[in-house]
């Protein structure tokens, strides 16, 4: 459970958060209890421009329910991290001390859209494993020799090794470029391929040390049926059936831009069966709202505008269904929950049984 610190029941605002946060608790219910020891429960989230100053500052009542919903999981890989790293610390510092967090450098150039990608973690269950750099795709080679550098990707992945329980496991998140808004876009295709058959080799390179390998972030994949998807597979990974029956991860629930792919032993890291998307607006910034937040978005505007003046009655940018997106997300968070002890299986491979 977050800490609630700041929450001042006294306002409008603060019992209009505790309504939203219980609202949002009984939601989570659908989410697997966490354990010590058994499973790991791991999440993905593209949190929306995590800050900018499009429409004024986040609310506080926003960070409350990110911290709300990110407290449900183990670990989570964050996308769309901007350069200023308040709004992160601010966020761990909701989740309570025992929470970890690792984060790129930003990512240089028009493309890279000041992005930093992340990993945020509970150190009660989860530990680092030495391991943790962003990817740099290797030169292009003819037999054994380098004849000319790779096309590196817009926002630069990042590994980390991390361990929980038995189970020791490389994390890959991306955040892969848009590019034209149709299904195969050639720069997102080939952002995809390069990645994954990089990875693929590198995790049959080191296959003889068990490593399990997890690609996780925004794929920017429109269906599971596009050549994107099929980069992912090609190269060797797996998405359980869970997750490929899943509903869209955008907020329109008919966009699959999020994904979970494995390339592991199974013997050292299980998958339960179990997994999901979160869609948060059920329980908070819920469509019947609206008018609720109409006065504090035209206020935020003016913080982050203070010349453009708005016509009374007006929501700034597209709109409400807009307007939330920069709270929240226009992402929803894709989970997983994995098998971590293996102690039985072990006695019994030196019980001979």
């Amino acid at each position: 459970m977050p800490l609630y610190y700041r929450l001042d029941g006294t306002t409008p605002e603060g019992r209009r958060t505790a309504a939203g946060l219980l609202r949002l608790r009984e939601q989570m219910k659908v989410i697997p209890p966490k354990d010590i020891s058994n499973t790991l429960l791991l999440a993905t989230w593209n949190i929306r421009e995590f800050d900018s100053a499009k429409y004024g500052p986040r609310l506080d009542e926003a960070c409350y329910y990110l911290a709300e919903v990110i407290s449900y999981f183990d670990l989570v890989a964050i996308q769309e991290v901007r350069d200023d790293l308040k709004p992160l610390q601010k966020l761990r510092g909701l989740l309570g001390s025992w929470w970890g967090y690792l984060v790129t450098d930003v990512t240089a150039g028009v493309a890279g859209n000041q992005e930093r990608l992340a990993f945020v973690f509970d150190e009660r269950k989860v530990r680092l494993a030495g391991v943790a750099g962003e990817v740099v795709i290797p030169p292009i080679k003819q037999g054994n020799k380098e004849v000319a550098p790779a096309h590196q990707l817009a926002r630069t992945p990042y590994l980390c090794g991390f361990k929980a329980g038995w189970s020791g496991f490389n994390l890959c998140t991306v955040h892969i470029v848009y590019g034209e808004s149709k299904p195969d876009d050639r720069a997102r295709v080939e952002e995809i391929r390069a990645l994954c058959q990089f990875l693929a080799a590198r995790a049959k390179k080191d296959a003889g040390r068990e490593e399990n390998l997890i690609i996780l972030g925004d794929f920017n994949i429109f269906s599971r049926k596009d050549a994107t998807m099929e980069q992912i597979t090609a190269a060797g990974f797996q998405v359980p059936k869970e997750l490929q029956e899943l509903k869209g991860s955008n907020v329109g629930r008919d966009k699959h831009y999020d994904q979970i792919a494995f390339m592991v032993n199974e013997k050292m890291l299980g998958f339960t069966g179990r997994a999901g998307v979160l869609d948060f607006y059920e329980s908070v910034f819920r469509t019947p709202d609206e008018a609720d937040y109409l006065g504090i978005a035209r206020q935020n505007q003016l913080q982050a505008k203070p010349k453009k003046q708005l016509p009374e009655g007006k929501w700034p940018g597209k709109g409400y269904l807009d307007w939330r997106t920069y709270q929240m997300s226009d992402h929803l968070p894709m989970w997983v929950q994995l098998k971590i002890d293996f102690c039985n299986e072990y006695l019994q491979r030196r019980a001979g049984t």
